[in-house]
C-alpha cells in the first residue's frame, strides 16, 4: 500500500512483499525485485507533474534575493547530463564513488547521478579532516571522488580540496563553490566541474536510461562509528531509501506540496533521507547553502514557506540563544522533526512556540536501519522530547538487567533490542561481521533472535519512550556517532603526564545533546585547576583533527579507570557517576 501511495515502480516485480531467510535473521523483503531508487525520484508521482518543484533553494549571503527552483524535469535532466559524463570516464559499473561536499544541488544532482548509473555513492562528511576522509576512501575502495574547491560559510572560505587532496584521494572531480570561477592547482589526473561535463556526449546530453539494480544490490556506502576505532562501512542497498520514504509518508505526512527542509549532509544517512523522503513522496527539498545557525536560515524557511523543517537539538538551542528566528513567519510548518540526540523539553517548548505550536516529531533509528525505529505520529498525542510509538513495521523490546525483554506494555529502563523484521535495515557491513556487531549473544523473541542496537531507552508508565544515551562505548556529539576509543587514542598523547583517559558522553541536566567529558588518571600527582583549564584546550586542539565540530565540556580527574575483570574500561560506571554529580549540584 506504501508502494503504491508513493508512486514506486519496478522494473521487475517482486514474487512477494518477505519471506524466510537462512542467511538474515529478518527475512528476505521484495525477493526477485529489480529497480532503480534514483530513477524512482525523476519521475513523476502520483498527483505530481514534472513541471512540480523538486528543489527550492538558496545561497548565503543572498538572503534578499528571489529564491532558486528546480523542477523535476529539471532535476532529471540535470542528472542525465552528469550520468553521461560519467559514463565517459569509464569505471567499472558497480565502483564505488565518493562525495565530500556541502549539500547543496549539485551535491543532490551528483547523487542521484551515482545511483542512477549503476554505481555505489560513498558518502563523506564534508567536516571530515584529512585522515578520516582516507579511511573512509580506502574501506570503501573508492575510485572517484566529487568535492569542492572550498565551501563558503559566514564570509569565510574553509578548505576543502586540499583536504581531499591530502587525504590522496583517487581522481576528484572539483566545482567551484563560486559558480564559474577557475580553479587552479589541480593535481594531474584530477577535473574541473566544467571539463568532466566536456566530456559527455551533449546530443545525448538529457536522455539517459536508469541501471535496473537487483533490490539488495549496493547504492550507497555510509558509515557510523564503532567501539573498535574504526567506522563501521554501511552499506544501503535499493531498498533502503523506500524505508527512508516510507518513515517520512508515515510519520511526519510528507506529501505532494510539501517543502521539507532539514539542514544536514550527504555524509551522514539524514543526507540522503531527506533526498529519498522529499522527492519519493512528490515533495520539495528545501536546501540552504550556509550556516543554519544565521538568521539567513531563518529567512530561508519563511521564505521558502517550509511545511516539514527538521533539527537536531544543538541548532535549536543555538536559535534559542540567539533568538535568531525573530520577525520571521514560520506558520506554513505543519510539524517539525528532531533526530540526531536527546532534546531539551524547555527548548522544544520553544521551538513549537515558533510556528503556532505546531507539534515535533522525534525520530531515533540510525544508519543501519535506514530510517528510524522509534518515533513520534500525528495521529497521537505527543509529549515533548519523547518518542510515542515505534517506527511503522518496527517492533522494539527493552531488555532487562539479565538481558531478556521486559513484556512490551510495561515500564521499564534498559538496553533497546529490535525484531530483526526491519525493513530497509542493513543485512552486512564491509569491514565487520554483520552478525557479530547485531545479533551475537542477543536473546530470542518468538523464536528470532533479536537485533541489538545499543540505546539505553525508558518505557514510561504512560506508554511513551525516552532516549537514555548509547549503551555501549559510542557517544553521540552533536549528533554525530564517534567511538570513545577514537577520542581517547588522541587524548592519551597530549601530555606525557598523562596515563590513560576515558571519553564519556554525559547529558546535561534538564536533558539535551550529551557533553564530551574526559576522565584523566595522571602518571604521578594530581595537576592544578588552571592545569586542567590549560590541559581542555589541549584536547579540544587535537581533536580538531578528528572533526573540528568536538569540543570537551570538561576534564575530571580520577585515580585509576573501572575495569571489568578481563580488563575493558567500564565507561558506563564513569557515565553514571559524572551524571549523578552533575545533578547532586543543582
Amino acid at each position: 500500500m506504501v508502494f503504491e501511495e508513493m508512486g514506486i515502480t519496478f522494473s521487475v516485480e517482486p514474487s512477494c512483499i518477505l519471506r524466510d531467510s537462512d542467511a538474515n535473521p529478518g527475512g528476505e523483503w521484495l525477493p526477485g525485485a529489480v529497480l532503480n531508487a534514483a530513477a524512482n525520484c525523476l519521475t513523476a508521482k502520483p498527483g505530481r507533474t514534472s513541471s512540480d518543484v523538486a528543489i527550492v533553494w538558496r545561497d548565503e549571503g543572498k538572503d534578499s534575493e528571489p529564491l532558486n527552483f528546480v523542477t523535476v524535469e529539471e532535476l532529471r535532466t540535470k542528472v542525465c547530463l552528469v550520468a553521461n559524463a560519467l559514463d565517459a570516464l569509464n569505471l567499472a559499473k558497480g565502483s564505488a564513488i565518493a562525495i565530500d561536499m556541502p549539500m547543496n544541488v549539485n551535491a543532490v544532482v551528483i547523487y542521484l547521478t551515482i545511483v542512477l548509473a549503476g554505481y555505489i555513492v560513498v558518502s563523506i562528511a564534508d567536516s571530515f579532516a584529512a585522515p578520516a576522509i582516507s579511511t573512509r576512501l580506502k574501506i570503501s575502495e573508492a575510485k572517484a571522488i566529487f568535492t569542492q574547491d572550498c565551501i563558503l560559510r559566514d564570509d569565510k572560505e574553509l578548505p576543502l580540496y586540499s583536504r581531499v587532496v591530502e587525504a590522496k584521494a583517487p581522481m576528484a572531480i572539483v566545482i567551484p563553490a563560486r559558480g564559474s570561477t577557475p580553479i587552479k592547482g589541480l593535481r594531474t589526473d584530477d577535473l574541473s566541474w566544467e571539463d568532466f561535463l566536456g566530456r559527455a556526449d551533449h546530443t545525448k546530453a538529457g536522455i539517459y536510461t536508469a541501471v535496473e539494480q537487483p533490490a539488495y544490490q549496493f547504492s550507497n556506502i555510509l558509515f557510523s562509528s564503532g567501539t573498535t576505532g574504526e567506522p563501521k562501512a554501511i552499506p544501503w542497498t535499493h531498498l533502503t531509501p523506500l524505508k527512508a520514504a516510507a518513515d517520512g509518508w508515515c510519520h511526519m505526512d510528507i506529501r505532494k506540496g510539501d517543502v521539507v527542509a532539514w539542514p544536514t549532509n550527504l555524509g551522514w544517512m539524514m543526507g540522503p533521507w531527506l533526498v529519498y523522503a522529499s522527492l519519493l513522496n512528490g515533495a520539495s527539498m528545501a536546501l540552504y547553502n550556509g550556516s543554519p545557525n544565521s538568521s539567513g536560515f531563518a529567512k530561508f524557511v519563511q521564505d521558502a514557506k517550509v511545511t516539514m523543517l527538521g533539527v537536531v537539538p544543538s541548532i535549536v538551542r543555538t536559535w534559542k540563544n540567539t533568538d535568531g528566528t525573530a520577525g520571521f513567519d514560520w506558520s506554513n510548518i505543519r510539524c517539525f522533526s528532531s533526530t540526531g540526540e536527546a532534546s531539551s523539553v524547555d527548548d522544544y517548548l520553544w521551538l513549537m512556540g515558533r510556528a503556532c505550536y505546531k507539534p515535533v516529531i522525534e525520530y531515533c533509528g540510525g544508519t543501519e536501519i535506514g530510517g528510524g525505529f522509534i518515533t513520534g505520529s500525528l495521529l497521537q498525542p505527543q509529549a515533548l522530547s519523547a518518542f510515542s510509538t515505534p517506527a511503522m513495521g518496527c517492533n522494539l523490546f527493552i531488555l532487562d538487567s539479565n538481558g531478556n525483554p521486559l513484556p512490551q506494555d510495561s515500564a521499564g529502563i534498559g538496553e533497546l533490542a529490535l525484531d530483526p523484521t526491519l525493513f530497509g535495515s542493513s543485512t552486512t557491513l564491509l569491514n565487520a561481521d554483520h552478525h557479530e556487531v547485531y545479533f551475537s549473544g542477543m536473546p530470542e523473541w518468538n523464536a528470532k533472535v533479536l537485533r541489538r542496537h545499543g540505546d539505553e531507552f525508558e518505557r514510561t508508565t504512560e506508554g511513551y519512550y525516552r532516549a537514555h544515551g548509547r549503551a555501549d562505548d559510542t557517544m553521540n556529539l552533536g549528533g554525530i556517532k564517534v567511538s570513545s576509543i577514537e577520542i581517547e587514542r588522541i587524548c592519551n598523547r597530549v601530555n606525557d603526564a598523562i596515563l590513560e583517559t576515558a571519553a564519556i558522553g554525559v547529558p546535561p541536566v534538564g536533558g539535551g545533546p550529551e557533553q564530551l567529558t574526559i576522565a584523566v588518571v595522571f602518571k604521578d600527582q594530581s595537576p592544578q585547576a588552571e592545569d586542567l583549564n590549560q590541559l581542555k584546550l589541549m584536547f579540544n586542539s587535537a581533536l580538531k583533527k578528528l572533526n573540528p565540530l568536538f569540543k570537551v565540556s570538561s576534564v575530571v580527574v580520577v585515580p585509576s579507570l573501572p575495569r571489568t575483570a578481563s580488563n575493558k574500561v567500564m565507561r558506563r560506571v564513569l557515565r553514571k557517576e559524572f551524571t549523578q554529580a552533575k545533578h547532586s549540584k543543582i
